[in-house]
């Protein structure tokens, strides 16, 4: 970790520990996943405990926690990430804690994906980018309609 990423990450831990007192577990994680060969954007659920999967990586969520509605917005999740390829033993590649309010503190470094977390949630609340692109009819966009 680079020395200005190392203090930016005390700086948020320390914040968080503050206010660890008023997060609140939650067993879903919305993570995002990027996959730059294909230059496709996947949007998943993880369930705290179980093991989900994005291309040749396995994900496993080990706590999620969301901040109470009164403070500022975060999510924070354990996570860790192997890396799977046929006849090949598994590879761990990350380890740690991920924040939604700064993916770039604490993220996965491989050469083909990108994984975030987005935010924790219980399994019957809607997501609030879920419901923002339900509101989007099927097939337009919102820039110029034609005449």
């Amino acid at each position: 970790m680079r020395p200005t990423l190392a203090l930016a990450a005390a700086l948020l831990l320390s914040t968080a520990g503050a206010a660890a007192a008023n997060m609140t577990p939650e067993p879903i994680a919305v993570m995002q996943g990027l996959d730059k060969i294909a230059a496709r954007v996947s949007r998943f659920e993880a369930p705290v405990g179980k093991t989900v999967r994005f291309g040749t990586l396995s994900i496993t969520v080990r706590d999620c926690e969301k901040s109470a509605p009164e403070d500022r917005p975060e999510n924070a999740a354990f996570v860790e990430i192997d890396e799977r390829r046929s006849g090949e033993a598994p590879a761990r590649r990350f380890s740690g804690w991920m924040f939604s309010s700064s993916p770039a503190l604490s993220a996965l470094e491989h050469p083909i994906y990108d994984v975030n977390l987005l935010e924790c949630k219980t399994p019957d609340a809607p997501s609030p980018a879920a419901a923002t692109a339900t509101l989007q009819p099927a097939g337009k966009s919102r820039g110029k309609e034609t005449r």
